[in-house]
């Protein structure tokens, strides 16, 4: 049986103190997650968080480093994920967008508001990443090569 693992993209993006998380519905209950989904065919990696914010919260943002790139088991299914995470920065609400199907909504929380709450994580790499991202893990956007370049010729 051929191993392949589903590849997701999610983003951290912090205000004030607070990050934007998503309650929605998975296995039946509301749960909070990160924005994030899946990659999409003929879609880089930068493009598909962008896109998963939106959809997910109503918000636009500015993808400013990856935070970390995982892999994620879910015990639930057996499933393997392998998670790119990006952190980002507001840029504009768009209150009228409509949201995903299955999303709550966009609920802005304190880590220690979600800590709080584990039952409700949609699995523990929301906590690890937003963690990850405040003991100060930022790689440059240049670690992400959504397509790769030919090799140039004048180089020996």
């Amino acid at each position: 049986m051929r191993f392949t693992p589903h590849v997701t993209v999610a983003t951290v993006v912090e205000d004030n103190g607070r990050f934007l998380l998503v309650e929605e519905m998975a296995d039946g209950r509301a749960v909070f997650n990160q924005p994030a989904g899946h990659l999409e065919a003929d879609e880089s990696l930068t493009q598909a968080a962008l896109r998963e914010t939106l959809e997910e919260t109503g918000w636009d943002i500015e993808l400013t480093a990856v935070t970390g790139i995982y892999l994620y088991t879910a015990p639930s299914n057996g499933v393997t994920y392998q998670r790119i995470c990006f952190a980002g920065r507001v840029l504009g609400h768009r209150p009228a967008h409509p949201l995903d199907e299955g999303i709550i909504g966009p609920r802005w929380m304190t880590r220690a508001e979600l800590a709080e709450q584990p039952e409700r994580w949609r699995s523990e790499l929301v906590l690890r990443c937003i963690d990850d991202y405040l003991d100060g893990a930022r790689f440059d956007l240049s670690l992400i090569r959504d397509q790769v370049e030919s090799p140039r010729e004048d180089r020996a």
